[in-house]
């Protein structure tokens, strides 16, 4: 799409502007954007997005206030040298093992976005109560094989029956 403006270049803005109540759609590029005093700044100067949801939910202060708080200037991930200044302006980790440097400060971050800070995952309500047979099953027949290898026979047994009845069990489900 072109520029609504000029007609040359590509329209890179598209926003709408509603005045009294009558809806306006525009779609313009960068350059007539900035001679109509659309945008403020070049795209070089942006905001990045994820300085914005720091503020938002209150970064700084929610690590500050957490009751191990050391302070995250002073620690560098080990692996690839990340500071944790450096992740709050990249937006960013290094590597995989940053998780594991900057637990303290990231913990009170995922339990304020997320209400937790170890992921449970989710199960389908429809299908749930089928899964949860299922990886009980499975989990059932991994210690089954433990009690055969061990030679705890009665034990082996009691854990037959038990998959036994649970696979009868997901069988009515079905069907």
């Amino acid at each position: 799409m072109l520029c609504e403006n000029c007609g040359k270049r590509p329209a890179t803005l598209h926003f709408t502007k509603i005045i009294n109540g009558q809806k306006n759609e525009y779609h313009l590029c960068e350059q007539c954007a900035k001679e109509k005093g659309e945008i403020f700044s070049s795209s070089s100067e942006s905001f990045p997005f994820h300085h914005l949801l720091s503020g938002l939910l209150n970064f700084d202060q929610m690590v500050e206030e957490h009751p191990l708080y050391t302070n995250p200037e002073s620690q560098r991930c080990e692996t690839c040298g990340l500071t944790f200044s450096q992740f709050k302006k990249m937006g960013k980790f290094g590597c995989s093992d940053c998780y594991k440097y900057f637990e303290l400060q990231l913990e009170p971050i995922f339990r304020r976005i997320h209400g937790n800070s170890q992921h449970i995952g989710k199960v389908p309500l429809r299908s749930g109560k089928s899964i949860k047979l299922k990886k009980e099953l499975s989990q059932l027949k991994a210690i089954l094989q433990q009690k055969i290898a061990l030679e705890e026979f009665e034990e082996a047994a009691k854990l037959r029956d038990k998959i036994r009845a649970l696979e009868h069990k997901i069988s009515e489900s079905r069907g």
